[in-house]
């Protein structure tokens, strides 16, 4: 998911005299796969199957005593699974996410390639948007299920989210490659068809192939808002915006939940249509509103338009709900410094830190991080304040000669 370049140029223009510009939301829009509906919320993966057990009694066969022994334990170990795998999910479904994480992480060590448990880490990791996390957890389910769509539909949708730094075009092309085992797998699966779609479009192919995935997926199952959504944004981009304009409506139409209305927002956002995903959001929030992903995007929508004051409540909750995701508190940051409120922008940045990856680590140490911090303390003639702020991006970039300057010059 990639945001259009005019992007990074904007961001090359912005001066930190303007605190926080567009171009800086935008080049964060980049860091979370704003065009393609694969953040946290937009998508959100089934939980694992917990297998139901019955009370039937075992057929009688003549076994030796080790022999029952080890059936028995074998038994009770398949039981505690079943029972862990769905205290996970439900602790998931309630957000106790530590609590799954747990759960799921218990059926690991009694077996250690359990399939369905890294896909349950990997559906809790990718709710809380932590993206690296959610890859290595699901690339291990697909490697012990192999034949487990949902694990391949799940990893393809992680592999999309572009992070800071190299190996994109890498993981957009791993992405496509497991979609389209998926579609293999289940050539009637509308969901495998849509992420395919989304993998070629990552990997900025707007054309009859991405526009084809896509209306199988509609063909497959014509309920189907996200693949209306996904369409429309295709067809926007080759141009043809009449025809994209009703798949919109039809998407918001069908749409019943939080993520399906979260991906068309994050779909109008990308297309620049700031104003017209506020209702958009409205709708999902009004239906949870402690849902992290609609959190964002408002928040987002807001400092766009500037609404600095009123983005604040939206992103503080939405670093409440995902306290472990880097982007919530970057832009939260960001937010403060553009108000001027240097001492909580940087307190935000570090708690933003702790969870950056390091491309992440890179940004923040810029202008729309500690750098900016350093400056509006020397704005506000707090030199040893200031002085602080560039060690610490020093420290997040190391040898970063403008910041050596700044530094010496804040002593």
């Amino acid at each position: 998911m990639r945001a259009p370049s005019i992007f990074r140029s904007v961001l090359a223009l912005a001066s930190l005299s303007v605190g926080l510009s567009l171009a800086g939301v935008y080049a964060q829009a980049q860091d979370i796969g704003v065009d393609v509906g694969g953040a946290a919320g937009i998508f959100r993966p089934k939980n694992p199957e917990a297998k139901k057990r019955t009370n039937r009694p075992s057929p009688v066969v003549r076994r030796s005593s080790a022999s029952r022994t080890t059936s028995a334990t074998n038994a009770a170990v398949e039981d505690r699974i079943e029972d862990l795998l769905d205290k996970g999910n439900q602790f998931r479904d309630a957000r106790r996410f530590a609590e799954a994480e747990a759960a799921y992480q218990s059926i690991l060590k009694l077996k250690a390639n359990s399939g369905r448990a890294a896909y349950g880490l990997g559906n809790i990791y990718s709710d809380q948007q932590r993206w690296e996390e959610a890859e290595a957890a699901y690339r291990n389910a697909a490697q012990w299920s192999p034949s487990d769509v949902d694990a391949l539909v799940a990893l393809s949708v992680v592999l999309v989210q572009p992070r800071t730094g190299a190996g994109n075009a890498k993981r957009f092309a791993e992405s496509e490659g497991f979609a389209r085992r998926a579609v293999q797998l289940q050539p009637k699966n509308a969901v495998a068809w849509d992420r395919l779609g989304v993998a070629l479009q990552a990997r900025g192919l707007f054309n009859s192939e991405t526009e084809n995935a896509y209306r199988r997926a509609v063909e497959l199952d014509p309920q189907f808002p996200v693949a209306y959504a996904h369409l429309a944004r295709v067809l926007n981009r080759m141009g043809r915006r009449d025809e994209a304009q009703p798949l919109y409506e039809r998407a918001t139409q069908l749409a019943k939940d939080p993520a399906t209305l979260n991906l068309i927002a994050e779909s109008l956002q990308a297309e620049q249509q700031w104003q017209n995903s506020a209702p958009v959001l409205k709708r999902a929030l009004e239906l949870d509103g402690r849902n992290p992903t609609a959190l964002y995007l408002m928040g987002r929508m807001l400092v766009v338009f500037k609404r600095y004051q009123e983005s604040e409540s939206f992103l503080k909750l939405a670093t409440e709900v995902s306290p472990r995701a880097f982007q919530p508190f970057n832009l939260l940051g960001r937010t403060y410094l553009a108000l001027d409120r240097f001492e909580e922008a940087e307190v935000t940045y570090e708690r933003a830190a702790a969870f950056a990856s390091p491309g992440d680590r890179k940004q923040l140490a810029g202008i729309y991080g500690f750098e900016g911090v350093g400056d509006g303390y020397m704005k506000a003639k707090k030199k040893p304040s200031a002085a602080r702020a560039y060690q610490r991006a020093l420290e997040l970039d190391p040898g970063n000669k403008e910041l050596e300057q700044r530094l010496a010059g804040a002593h």
